[in-house]
């Protein structure tokens, strides 16, 4: 990982943590938004969905307006400083299987690693596809924050119940900006959702199901906000009753719709029309 960058002289003004933390360190770069590279970007992850590198950055050229109040409520406050002192980096105890196949059957722990060991996946694996765009480490809060909006995106497809399919991630995306609104969530949400339907003439209703992934995220409390360990402690169906994460019954029809019509789900595309996209 890249060094944390400091200076020596911090503004001793600026917003900190009890424990000196501060929340913005004072080299961090104002972020611009460059509509013409989160599209170029965009393109590129047509060709390969599995290229998580693009979607970094989509996020970077395309940056939120609620996210630096968002993330300054949180870890400014004691709920958000007891999260960072118990839970100060996510993957550790997401890819402590272990550990989590210890948690009661039907729990949210054994349904995420049952995920991750059947899409072959780590929360590891995902800091790595971050780490690529070579960004450095500024040690702050803000870093903090952003770090858990990374690392609980498939808790989000396990809570939600949405696969790993072209849809299912359009729709994980929107269940997203239903929680934390940025134009790059909007964007791979419902550009996705229309290359679905450009691509696979099919009845099924997309539309309404990346709509109802939208107003699901929204009726939920803010899962980066949450005590992950004790999410995962929760019984699965428990925690999708108490937190309104209702059933995706749009998208289950969409595949429903697809296996009627001889379309596999999980291979919307087809190899032919992957290999057309690449070229």
């Amino acid at each position: 990982m890249t060094e944390v960058q400091t200076l020596p002289n911090a503004d001793p003004d600026a917003a900190c943590a009890s424990d000196g933390t501060l929340f913005r360190n004072p080299v961090r770069p104002e972020v611009r938004r460059d509509v013409g590279k989160a599209l170029h970007h965009f393109r590129e992850l047509l060709k390969d969905k599995e290229d998580t590198e693009q979607v970094f950055h989509i996020y970077e050229a395309l940056p939120s307006k609620t996210f630096l109040p968002r993330a300054r409520a949180l870890t400014l406050s004691k709920e958000g400083e007891e999260l960072r002192a118990n839970e100060p980096f996510l993957p550790p105890i997401l890819d402590n299987h272990a550990a989590l196949r210890r948690m009661p059957a039907g729990s949210v722990a054994h349904t995420y690693v049952d995920f991750m060991e059947r899409e072959g996946l780590t929360a590891a694996g995902l800091v790595a596809e971050s780490d690529k765009m070579g960004r450095p480490k500024y040690g702050d809060l803000i870093e903090w924050y952003g770090f858990r909006q990374r690392d609980t995106h498939d808790l989000m497809h396990v809570l939600t119940g949405y696969g790993r399919d072209a849809l299912g991630e359009q729709c994980v995306l929107l269940f997203t900006h239903g929680q934390s609104p940025s134009h790059g969530h909007l964007l791979l949400g419902y550009a996705g959702a229309l290359n679905i339907k450009k691509q696979v003439k099919s009845k099924a209703p997309v539309y309404r199901a990346v709509r109802e992934a939208h107003r699901i995220g929204k009726a939920c409390p803010s899962i980066v906000e949450m005590s992950v360990r004790d999410l995962l402690a929760m019984d699965l169906a428990e925690a999708r009753r108490r937190f309104g994460i209702a059933e995706a019954k749009w998208y289950k029809r969409c595949h429903e719709v697809w296996r009627s019509e001889g379309v596999d789900p999980y291979d919307l595309l087809g190899k032919e029309l992957t290999e057309k996209l690449a070229a």
